[in-house]
């Protein structure tokens, strides 16, 4: 019934301690792929294979291996980390997959973090299989966790256990012609089946089985289903190849990039278009875990893990090469190694790390290295990680939060590099964008004032990195930026004569403007028992959070909702674990940023000083008697080439 070309990608999901490793392990030994099934607790588990997982007993690295279900059916499991620190590689694996199974324990109530996969994969369209897990537990009730579920989630939620009347009732009342055979009796399993998959095209509609991964019930069913209920998308061998990027590792000294082939096939010793340029492929591999098996070619649907390129998670390679979008993340951390670690050491290092993580977002800061950061548990992963792998010992400052910059009042910026035979003179408009809008460029400069070219050209500059705010050194954001002017000289003005320009006249504009600090916002949502109330809205009210109205979901759980600072409320998590006893349940997520509270504070705390950035320099440089010199930015004005004819119009784009 698997009418698809290819592998199905299916990702195994859940909120930490559901069971998905242990439903994995069942699903190798049903499938032959393991002899004897592992345990997280025992630490033998073949998916969480690195000594940090099994030393912690939680899936901390994205991990795989390819099974064989009847039909002639091969899927590719991917088991993704349940921590939402580690959450960037559950997203990362949503790129490449057809089928989601979201595990759920009946032995709780409703996680947030099962809430938060959910949101994540419906909308991405992967339509999701709910396995309602440790149903052997006592207090485990199904029938109830399924219920919950579709209040919570707000999502049409059917059960796909064919054995119970019940559920080939619900199913039949999906389409007219089963439920009059339905209403009829003796009705075949391969009707119902047929109506499940039309209903399993719609990502709306999901379908859910009960069991124990533990005790090996329902396993069997799931891997019955799968194959009758879900197809691989219809990709074309014929067309050129296109590929996508979602994991990176090293393994045995070799780089790894794992690619999902979406057109044509891949083969070895073939060059491939990457944003980098033109590169070859050395080996493709099928990985088990972290046992590789050589390959021949992979082919559109499939999945290869291989040798040679550089691309990074997220990055389309082939006839549709694109970068890999990077999120930002919301605290950074500085590293200090430690002797005899060199700083330059340390950086390498970390740069590794940062091909399979990228959003570590490794940046030299002084004497230290600054990475990204998502919370506690992650951070003590990635000092115990560089310890583990390269034998780094590094002090781990204290998060901070990351910071971004923008300007409140319009304001011009003049940049002129002019060295002996080079030149080069640009007119920036540096106007306040609207929040969340980032960075926003458009030229009012006639061609015939300036070649078109080299407007690309500063536009390219303004995008090809970020550049740092005038207060602390950090990002800048929500600017838009106005070409307004810019000369040329016919004999000596080169490409890179605009790159020094143009962000000389970015930040001459930003030391005039009046610049604002903008710190990260965060919304929460915070499940509690009702007599825990009081002491966590005290809190929050410490915090200057912007609370809502209390909801009183039952006798047991009340929800508090708002907005606050992250800076405020990032290690809450631990002291709301002790007020709830154990049983509240905290869930954040980025909003934004806006105004920073103690931008005074902030600014001195970061002693950036940014007239003293080698890397960005505010001040221009002119030639006099067949010589350069700078001139500070305070003065660029009165040296600026075109400074008469923008006389009257540099206002033109406010």
């Amino acid at each position: 019934m698997n009418s698809g070309t290819g592998t199905l990608c299916v990702g195994i999901m859940a909120h930490v301690d559901a069971g998905k490793t242990t439903l994995s392990e069942q699903m190798l030994l049903h499938t032959g792929r393991i002899r004897t099934r592992g345990r997280v607790d025992h630490g033998d588990a073949f998916m969480d294979n690195e000594a940090l997982e099994r030393q912690r007993g939680i899936t901390i690295f994205q991990e795989q291996a390819s099974l064989s279900l009847e039909g002639d059916t091969k899927i590719v499991l991917i088991d993704t980390p349940g921590h939402e620190d580690f959450a960037a590689q559950r997203r990362r694996a949503l790129l490449v997959m057809d089928l989601c199974i979201l595990v759920v324990s009946c032995a709780d109530r409703i996680q947030s973090g099962t809430k938060t996969i959910f949101r994540e994969v419906r909308e991405a369209g992967i339509p999701i299989l709910f396995f309602l897990n440790k149903t052997d537990q006592t207090g485990a009730d199904p029938e109830r966790i399924l219920v919950e579920l579709r209040q919570s989630l707000g999502a049409e939620i059917l059960s796909a256990d064919l054995t119970d009347e019940a559920a080939r009732e619900e199913i039949a009342l999906r389409d007219e012609a089963l439920l009059e055979e339905h209403l009829a009796g003796n009705v075949p399993e391969s009707r119902y089946l047929e109506v499940m998959q039309v209903l399993a095209r719609d990502p709306s509609v999901s379908f859910c089985l009960a069991g124990s991964a533990l005790q090996d019930r329902g396993v069997t069913e799931m891997l019955r289903l799968i194959p009758r209920l879900y197809s691989g998308q219809n990709l074309s061998r014929a067309e050129p190849f296109s590929g996508l990027v979602y994991r990176v590792r090293r393994q045995s000294g070799q780089r790894l990039a794992y690619v999902r082939v979406y057109s044509g096939q891949l083969a070895p010793r073939v060059e491939v278009q990457t944003i980098s340029g033109l590169q070859k492929v050395h080996a493709l591999y099928e990985a088990q875990g972290t046992r590789l098996v050589g390959l021949e070619q992979c082919v559109a649907g499939n999945v290869a893990a291989v040798t040679g390129l550089t691309a990074i998670p997220g990055e389309w390679i082939g006839c549709r090469a694109e970068p890999a979008p990077i999120p930002k993340p919301m605290m950074v951390q500085a590293l200090t190694p430690q002797a005899p670690l060199t700083k330059q050491k340390l950086l390498s290092d970390l740069r590794e790390l940062e091909e399979e993580e990228p959003e570590l977002c490794v940046t030299p800061a002084g004497d230290t290295v600054q990475v990204g950061l998502v919370g506690k548990t992650q951070q003590e992963v990635l000092v115990q990680l560089l310890q583990n792998r390269y034998g780094d010992r590094v002090l781990a400052g204290e998060p901070r939060v990351r910071y971004r910059e923008t300007i409140l009042h319009p304001v011009t910026g003049i940049g002129h590099y002019e060295p002996l035979r080079h030149y080069a003179e640009v007119w920036l408009r540096l106007l306040p964008g609207k929040p969340g809008s980032g960075i926003v460029f458009e030229s009012r400069v006639a061609p015939n004032s300036l070649d078109e070219n080299w407007q690309r050209l500063i536009r390219t500059h303004i995008f090809e990195r970020e550049h740092p705010g005038v207060l602390t050194g950090s990002p800048l954001t929500d600017l838009r930026i106005v070409l307004i002017g810019g000369r040329s000289h016919l004999k000596h003005t080169e490409g890179g004569d605009f790159r020094e320009a143009t962000c000389r006249a970015l930040r001459q504009g930003l030391m005039q403007a009046e610049n604002v600090l903008l710190e990260p916002f965060v919304t929460f949502e915070l499940t509690m028992p009702p007599d825990s109330v009081p002491k966590v809205t005290g809190d929050l009210i410490g915090m200057n959070a912007q609370l809502e109205a209390p909801e009183f979901l039952s006798e047991t759980e009340t929800v508090l909702r708002g907005t606050c600072r992250l800076a405020a409320v990032y290690e809450y998590p631990e002291r709301f674990a002790s007020v709830t006893h154990g049983y509240g349940r905290f869930a954040m997520q980025y909003s934004g940023h806006g105004p920073c509270r103690d931008q005074q504070e902030a600014v001195v705390r970061s002693g950036y000083v940014p007239t003293e950035d080698p890397g960005n320099p505010c001040s221009s440089v002119f030639c006099s008697h067949g010589a350069g010199f700078p001139v500070t930015w305070d003065h660029v004005r009165e040296w600026a080439h075109l400074a008469k004819d923008m006389e009257g119009i540099e206002n033109v784009a406010d």
